[in-house]
């Protein structure tokens, strides 16, 4: 593709050089470049540094032409605009052919259960014989091809749209996406054609990143505005918001958009509601009262905060025709996500489970479900992110001490922070609430306080390690190590029942 036909998709633009030059590939990080890339110099914003500062580096690795706000020196063509992070996501979207027109994308926001959420109804429509695709924190799913997903939650523009072609390309019928607070506040999704937007909930995280709750709120409120402002008479061009109506911040979202807005919950007044919640250590059952009817759902998940994934999950199948009974079939079965509540038996005679709650909010839901169930006493072990939200650290301790009888304090992903520092912030929160001192213990090597857990554990008793979930790294100092909560832990269960 030329770089004038790029240039004619932003208004303001203006070409110095040849601006038949051939574009074979967009990129914005200089070690990333291949030969026929175009480089977009995107300015310096919250953490990322300015790219104006590498467009030789770029040039020098194949680059054969750049973006710019400002002048630099170059010995290729220059694409000057006046902001290149949207001019990214436009020129990302008319260079892969506008994918999301292709196919029904349905976008999954809010601070917990996104994935969860996502994961649901990919296997529900899929269920149905519809060709789906994912677009995660795990994993970007294909069809059946898989690709584990090793960078951001929401992906840059460039690659979200790239994803997005190979599956209009292979002709999928759906796309599932995790869309982050981060993503829709760099513009990642600009230009995306959502078809669906869903909100889970709002609660504290990436205060690092926003600076308040406010900002995050209207971070999250920007996949709700952009949904669009027309109606239409075909089925398939309609466009809808699916709210959780037990979240306060559901009736600010409600007004940003001009979509049909379809509410789901527990406690207050919704279009598809949860009644008799019954939870146990094998999953949770509740009766479905929606606007197709009523039905008795039983799922192998775990909690009610689950409850509320599986009923969003549940309001968007309704949305595109999916039988109220073939729902609760599909949910009966094998319904667990990976890393989500995720239970490890290795033959062991107490309950191990393993979560990726690493907010305050999601490490409550998990102790609180547990804590329903537990016949013994529950051991903890959990961390905080390095390089992260520190408020949140003390909270999380403060959380954990409300429900546990036991915590292990450990390292989470301490990056390039002294995991000590970040031991000692959760141990304020402890100390605030004066948890015992002998009840809790400060273990910077995550193996060996999942290991001292498990040593610990009798009958009945629950340990949750919790803040990792599915990932398969610990990151120190800068170096990803291959570390697995749940392989760690079968390891220590098969060892301490060998000795």
């Amino acid at each position: 593709m030329q770089l004038n036909e790029l240039a004619s998709q932003l208004a303001t633009s203006r070409v110095v050089g040849d601006g038949t030059t051939i574009i074979t590939g967009i990129e914005i990080d200089s070690r990333k470049v291949k030969p026929g890339d175009l480089f977009v110099c995107v300015s310096a914003k919250n953490g990322i540094e300015d790219r104006h500062h590498y467009a030789a580096q770029a040039i020098n690795a194949g680059a054969v032409a750049i973006v710019v706000e400002h002048d630099v020196e170059s010995n290729v063509p220059k694409l000057f605009v006046s902001n290149t992070w949207d001019a990214l996501a436009a020129i990302s979207c008319h260079f892969y052919n506008y994918p999301s027109k292709e196919l029904k994308l349905i976008g999954v926001t809010g601070t917990n259960g996104k994935t969860t959420t996502t994961y649901l109804l990919e296997k529900l429509l899929s269920s149905q014989g519809f060709a789906t695709g994912l677009m995660g924190n795990i994993e970007i799913k294909i069809g059946s091809a898989s690709i584990i997903n090793k960078g951001s939650n929401t992906q840059e523009a460039y690659d979200l749209q790239n994803y997005l072609r190979q599956m209009a390309d292979q002709h999928m019928d759906y796309c599932m996406m995790e869309v982050s607070s981060h993503g829709l506040d760099m513009g990642r999704v600009k230009g995306c054609n959502f078809r669906t937007a869903i909100f889970t909930n709002l609660t504290q995280d990436h205060l690092d990143y926003h600076g308040s709750m406010e900002a995050y709120k209207a971070a999250k409120g920007l996949l709700f505005s952009r949904l669009g402002n027309e109606y239409s008479s075909s089925p398939h061009e309609q466009k809808y918001a699916v709210l959780n109506a037990d979240d306060p911040a559901a009736e600010d979202f409600g007004k940003l958009t001009s979509a049909q807005v379809i509410t789901y919950g527990i406690i207050n007044k919704a279009n598809v509601r949860a009644e008799g919640i019954r939870i146990t250590a094998q999953g949770t059952s509740f009766r479905c009262v929606t606007f197709r009817g009523t039905v008795d759902i039983q799922t192998q998940l775990i909690g009610e905060f689950n409850v509320y994934n599986v009923l969003a999950a549940i309001s968007a199948a309704l949305l595109e025709g999916i039988p109220l009974e073939a729902i609760k079939q599909r949910l009966a079965f094998n319904t667990v996500v990976e890393g989500r509540m995720e239970v490890v038996d290795a033959g062991q005679d107490f309950l191990l489970i393993v979560d990726y709650a690493h907010t305050p909010d999601g490490l409550d839901k998990a102790l609180s479900t547990i804590s329903q169930f537990v016949e013994g006493r529950i051991h903890c072990v959990f961390g905080c992110g390095g390089d992260r939200d520190r408020t949140k650290r003390p909270l999380m301790g403060q959380v954990a001490a409300r429900y546990s009888d036991f915590l292990y304090v450990t390292s989470d992903n301490p990056r390039m922070e002294n995991p000590q520092s970040i031991l000692q912030d959760i141990v304020e929160g402890l100390l605030e609430v004066d948890f015992p001192t002998d009840k809790y213990e400060l273990i910077a090597d995550r193996k060996a306080a999942i290991h001292l857990a498990i040593s610990r554990a009798l009958p009945g008793d629950v340990v949750l390690i919790a803040g990792k979930g599915h990932e398969t790294y610990q990151d120190i100092n800068g170096t990803k190590h291959d570390f697995d909560d749940r392989l760690v832990a079968e390891n220590a269960i098969r060892g301490r029942y060998l000795d």
